[in-house]
């Protein structure tokens, strides 16, 4: 049995985080296609070039973090003293760097209003920096659920991940006859079956395979994936598409459990190079730096995109060149430096929000870390769905209340309270929030 991690960490793991973060950032600073003009931003996606689509199969990485992070989850929560005091440090430590991101998202939509920005490229802005707190959220209730699935892990195996499988092929069945919102239930069973994965490398044979087994694997994946785009309903990228009809992504299909049995497998192939390579000085030294700052770096590189898209294509009047071009091909590299100094820049102010951990044991008992994770992955996707909109709107359709419920779930995630106080404590929460934010006004 492959017990990763017990003697220290895995590089291998600390690679696939670093690799999925990096491309995640890559795909995100260099897929924008923008102008402005007359007070409207356009905005369309490099990818959507024709044939560009098969960049996605690997920049794609979504997959990969969940997996990464069900090893992760499964490999501290055997070292935990329990699973509760695992629930609450886990809770805790997942929204600590989310605080400072929606203390200044609060209120950078009216200054921005204040400084004469015009209301379209504004909202562009807002939703930018809350969507990705999508993620954020399914992983608070992947967190919630990793005690009962790594019971079910170790009773039932293998066979877990395949009824996930299962179940997400029939909620795409429903989906594509007419039941379109049931798609979104494939946000659980695509991501719990790819993390329930993580598992299997951390304690099982997925860590010890050879490399023509996991290549078998990767050809297997990637053949499914191939094989449903060319006969499925489903579209050849694995990000979704400006008009596209449908998207891999949103909500997820089960294609990408199949993209992610592929990508696993072609990344274990390579399993001992890739150790290899993270001895190496340099890389050792990136990996060390990057592991404490990786949801920072996450949450900060989508404002990091805003604020050198406000001032050149908003201020100078800059226009993305037409993608795969040799001026677009040229100016590339200088966009994506100039991202990652703000990037830099943003991470020297907030990313020791993170880094400090999660803070004094917590004392709060099971039930209530349970009603806190829902508040968190509540508050969280409200934002993502809604975005940061000025306050001056109006504060109950604003991010107020889901920033509201999103920090009392983190205070709940704490010390513990008598279930007859619950109600005030999220009641009060919520009130002091839209306090502050009338004063800022």
């Amino acid at each position: 049995m492959h017990t990763s991690g017990k003697q220290g960490r895995d590089r291998f793991l600390d690679i696939v985080r670093a690799v999925a973060i990096l491309a995640v950032v890559v795909q995100h600073w260099g897929m924008p296609v923008l102008s402005y003009a007359d007070g409207h931003l356009s905005t369309g996606n490099a990818l959507a070039t024709p044939g560009w689509w098969v960049i996605t199969w690997l920049s794609q990485v979504m997959p990969l973090v969940f997996f990464a992070g069900g090893a992760a989850n499964l490999i501290s929560l055997s070292r935990a003293e329990s699973p509760r005091s695992w629930l609450a440090a886990r809770l805790r430590r997942l929204m600590i760097p989310v605080l400072p991101l929606v203390a200044v998202w609060l209120f950078v939509p009216d200054i921005l209003r204040g400084m004469g920005i015009p209301e379209q490229p504004l909202q562009v802005g807002g939703a930018i920096a809350a969507q990705l707190l999508w993620f954020l959220a399914v992983y608070v209730l992947t967190v919630l659920l990793t005690p009962m699935l790594a019971a079910a892990h170790r009773r039932w195996g293998l066979k877990v991940p395949l009824v996930m499988l299962a179940a997400a092929v029939l909620v795409d069945v429903a989906r594509f006859n007419d039941l379109g919102l049931i798609g979104f239930a494939n946000a659980v069973f695509v991501w719990m079956a790819v993390h329930q994965l993580g598992f299997h490398y951390a304690q099982g044979r997925l860590g010890s395979l050879g490399r023509n087994a996991a290549l078998g694997m990767a050809g297997i994946g990637f053949g499914i994936t191939a094989l449903m785009v060319a006969f499925g309903p489903y579209p050849a990228s694995m990000i979704g598409m400006p008009g596209a009809p449908v998207s891999n992504m949103s909500p997820p299909t089960v294609l990408l459990a199949f993209l992610a049995i592929g990508q696993i497998g072609l990344l274990l192939a390579f399993k001992p190079q890739l150790n290899a390579l993270a001895t190496r000085p340099n890389l050792d030294a990136a990996l060390k730096w990057i592991g404490p700052r990786f949801m920072s770096v996450y949450l900060w590189h989508m404002p990091a995109l805003i604020v050198v898209s406000g001032v050149a294509v908003y201020g100078l009047g800059y226009e993305t060149p037409e993608p795969g071009s040799v001026l677009w091909l040229t100016m590339l590299p200088a966009w994506l430096g100039t991202c990652g100094l703000v990037l830099l820049g943003l991470l020297r102010m907030f990313a020791r929000f993170e880094s400090q951990g999660s803070g004094p044991a917590s004392t709060a008992h099971t039930p209530q870390l349970v009603v806190a994770g829902l508040a968190i992955a509540g508050g969280l996707l409200g934002l993502a769905a809604h975005g940061f909109a000025p306050l001056s709107d109006g504060l109950a359709q604003g991010p107020a209340p889901w920033v509201a419920l999103a920090t009392g779930g983190f205070l709940l995630a704490g010390k513990q309270i008598p279930v007859s106080e619950l109600g005030t404590r999220l009641l009060g929460r919520a009130v002091s929030v839209t306090e502050v934010a009338q004063l800022k006004r």
